[in-house]
């Protein structure tokens, strides 16, 4: 179970010239979390972990990492922290293996020590094939995991992992997902950054939504979903036009609600359950020709917009290459 702080935010602030990046945002993160930052793209989801991890100073506001307040002395819990960016920072020229035993160097690791603990990850990641191969032959996939793996050589109690799955295909995404969740059963506190809604659902105990600088709400998964529990929803793929119905469909049917998340798919929600027959059949009779009915369980994607007002599209660019969907 999740303990004491391991990170600690108050009112942090940080402006580039006229953007204000991020506006004095609060959280904290327990030790052994997977606390997920879940939000769009510019969200300010890079800045905040830039400010966590000591590579960009708060305008305003506190830091504490691992209890030690590093606002002005970011350096200071270095020791405490692993950081995967969301661009690797690994060097192209060399070899897996020799990239694992350069940043365990930098860290004191000594000589023997390095070589077993970078031989022991890229068993541990799947990498040991290649581990010989220099680092821009790698894919995207295993540049990730090698990332992540440089990020964890030094044993860190807290790991920083910036959009960890981006762009990379289906079952290197599966692969990573099912590391970071290993990485976080064995102790591994983790502050993960996403604007995948289902890989965030899928891993996190608590999510904070950013938008635009700013944190909307910070709860745990369970209850973030919970008022959307006793909800009752039906989801309708038609063939042919169904928005011009929206009048009838409200008249005939007052205690449901309508929307259209997408083209041609119409919405249903209500707390009793719904008669998907009876709305087929009142489609059909107003010549709208029906392909799919089905009721769906709420999930954190309808909660996110019910909160931000923020359509799911905005957060699912390039979220087909990801794997997230599977």
């Amino acid at each position: 179970m999740p303990g004491n702080e391991a990170i600690g935010v108050e009112k942090i602030s940080k402006k580039f010239d006229q953007v204000q990046a991020v506006s004095d945002i609060s959280f904290n993160v327990r030790e052994g979390e997977l606390f997920g930052f879940l939000g769009p793209n510019g969200a300010g989801k890079t800045t905040t972990i830039n400010m966590l991890t000591g590579l960009a100073r708060p305008d305003s506001g506190v830091v504490r990492i691992g209890g030690t307040d590093c606002t002005k002395r970011p350096r200071t819990a270095q020791h405490l922290i692993g950081v995967v960016p969301d661009e690797s920072n690994l060097y192209p020229e060399l070899t897996g293996f020799d990239n694992l035993c350069f940043c365990a160097s930098l860290y004191g690791i000594r000589k023997q020590q390095r070589k077993a603990r970078a031989a022991k990850l890229l068993q541990d990641f799947g990498l040991q094939h290649a581990g010989d191969r220099r680092f821009s032959g790698y894919s995207k996939g295993m540049k990730r995991k090698l990332t992540i793996a440089a990020g964890i050589i030094h044993h860190p109690k807290i790991l920083f992992l910036d959009e960890p799955t981006t762009g990379i295909d289906v079952a290197s995404a599966r692969q990573l997902r099912k590391l970071i969740a290993e990485l976080n059963a064995s102790g591994t506190t983790i502050f993960l950054t996403t604007h995948y809604i289902e890989e965030a659902e899928r891993l996190c105990g608590r999510i904070a939504f950013i938008v635009s600088g700013r944190i909307v709400r910070t709860d745990s998964v369970d209850e973030l979903l919970h008022p959307f529990q006793a909800r009752h929803m039906l989801r309708i793929a038609c063939a042919t036009q169904v928005r011009g119905t929206t009048d009838r469909l409200s008249n005939s049917y007052p205690g449901l609600k309508f929307s259209f998340p997408e083209e041609n798919i119409l919405q249903v929600e209500a707390d009793e359950p719904i008669k998907a027959g009876s709305i087929v059949h009142f489609l059909e009779e107003t010549g709208v020709e029906v392909t799919e009915a089905r009721k769906i369980i709420p999930s954190l994607e309808d909660v996110f917009v019910e909160i931000t007002g923020i359509e799911a599209d905005a957060l699912r660019t390039g979220q087909e290459n990801s794997g997230v969907r599977e």
